[in-house]
């Protein structure tokens, strides 16, 4: 590891160098929202997945990486204190992945409120190096992180963190945000990307890569570039919705079937992130569960979103933020071993489940937090699952003339105040924006919450559909 004490800086440190609002706007928040800590009964139900079963995937160096990938960004939280994370917990999920063929994690500078790589760190360093692949980014959002020094010392903090002298996977973190005057500022004009290249030829990063959100001429860009950086991976987003609806859903995300193809042209393997939709895949309505149940009732709905993000030949590893034992297990009976999808299996998704989901017309928030904290104390993600969950399930209140207005409408007020603090509701919120840069679905959230607000502000207006 690195030994030089002058690159090892404390962690209040580390956290103002990145800049406040960067740091915690980016980190998810521990142990996702109220719903995931109500495991469901399928997984209750579940059995006991296989050891030595793992399916693997190789990489272009012949590393053979299991095709579940541990996201280390909802890690799990002590049950009398969730503001601290409980790494006797951590330690033993970990063990438990890893004794189960993965050996895929990753994690970042930013996840977890700056901890999830200490956290990661401290459970894999129990481990034999060689049991284990790290991937980590360099996270650095804030202009304040912009310059070279800053941008270093956060990626030699990343191996001090995590107890290694060399990163396997390493990534530029959320390219195509901003557009490529954002991505120069942050890897090119400082020279941090000719940096990064000479530590790959050191060995002391083994993969280089990057994740990528939003403009797509960023995108093109760097695989353009191929040939100068000689990429080793890229992490995007790829799920049965996003695969053909992406922009039906977010007009400026870009369809997982364009990247996915870009990226299988030139032989550049794919890691991919979001297979859930940050949970939207796994909560779906009901009259859509019930069809999955149908085709195969053996199965957790979430498996069908897994076992879709790993069947192409050109996914790497799939990664999954799980916070509890349940959803680890439920993921590796997908992939120990994976059964692949038909081709009729896939057609029934894209044009069947995806369609009708597309048709819901939900706000597309994947619970990632990565727009928190708001400086005007507003749950921007509890406020869009709780609006996503009530239209899902079709209680939301509609016309005054509905027989059903009256009830919905006392559903949604009472169960909005048990989601949501009134304190954090989004009538506090000001329009200010500083939250819309860091959403990777570019949702306009001010806008969303306004709207939110003014059906809440009618619903209060008109409790009785007589009126």
């Amino acid at each position: 590891m690195m030994k030089n004490e002058k690159n090892n800086i404390s962690r209040r440190s580390f956290l103002k160098m990145m800049g406040a609002g960067a740091a915690t706007a980016m980190a998810a928040c521990a142990g996702g929202n109220k719903e995931e800590k109500k495991a469901s009964e399928e997984y209750k139900q579940q059995v006991e997945p296989s050891t030595g079963q793992m399916t693997y995937r190789e990489n272009l160096h012949g590393d053979k990486v299991s095709l579940l990938g541990y996201g280390m960004m909802r890690l799990p939280t002590k049950a009398d204190n969730d503001e601290e994370y409980d790494q006797e917990m951590i330690n033993k999920q970990v063990d438990y992945a890893i004794e189960h063929g993965v050996n895929y994690f990753d994690t970042s500078p930013v996840y977890c409120k700056g901890f999830s790589e200490r956290c990661t760190g401290t459970a894999l360093s129990r481990h034999k190096r060689s049991e284990y692949y790290v991937a980590t980014k360099l996270s650095n959002f804030n202009a304040e992180t912009w310059s070279r020094e800053a941008s270093i010392a956060m990626y030699r903090n990343s191996m001090k963190e995590l107890q290694v002298d060399y990163i396997d996977y390493y990534l530029l973190h959320s390219v195509g945000g901003g557009g490529m005057d954002n991505f120069s500022k942050r890897y090119l004009d400082n020279g941090m990307l000719d940096y990064l290249m000479q530590e790959r030829e050191a060995g002391r990063i083994r993969n280089l890569g990057f994740s990528y959100h939003g403009d797509i001429k960023v995108f093109d860009y760097l695989l353009a570039e191929n040939d100068k950086y000689h990429w080793d991976f890229m992490q995007i987003e790829l799920n049965y919705l996003d695969w053909d609806f992406a922009n039906e859903i977010n007009n400026r995300n870009t369809d997982a079937r364009y990247l996915y193809a870009e990226l299988k042209k030139r032989g550049i393997p794919a890691v991919i992130m979001e297979p859930l939709l940050g949970g939207r895949l796994a909560n779906l309505p009901q009259y859509l569960v019930s069809e999955l149940k149908r085709r195969d009732p053996q199965r957790s709905v979430a498996s069908w979103a897994f076992r879709y993000a790993g069947t192409p030949e050109g996914v790497l590893t799939v990664l999954s933020g799980m916070t509890y034992m349940e959803h680890l297990k439920d993921n590796l009976l997908s992939y120990c071993p994976l059964v692949p999808f038909s081709e009729q299996e896939m057609e029934y998704l894209h044009r069947t489940i995806a369609q009708k989901i597309v048709g819901l017309e939900n706000i597309p928030c994947n619970d990632c937090n990565y727009c928190m904290p708001c400086p005007y104390g507003i749950d921007i993600p509890a406020i869009f699952v709780h609006y996503n969950k009530c239209k899902n399930e079709g209680t939301l209140p509609r016309t005054v003339g509905d027989d059903d207005y009256r009830k919905h409408r006392r559903q949604y007020l009472i169960s909005l105040d048990r989601a949501v603090p009134r304190e954090r509701q989004p009538d506090h919120c000001i329009g200010c924006g500083q939250c819309e840069p860091h959403c990777p679905q570019n949702i306009r959230i001010p806008k969303e919450l306004h709207k939110i607000d003014d059906f809440i502000e009618e619903l209060k207006r008109t409790p009785n559909p007589t009126t």
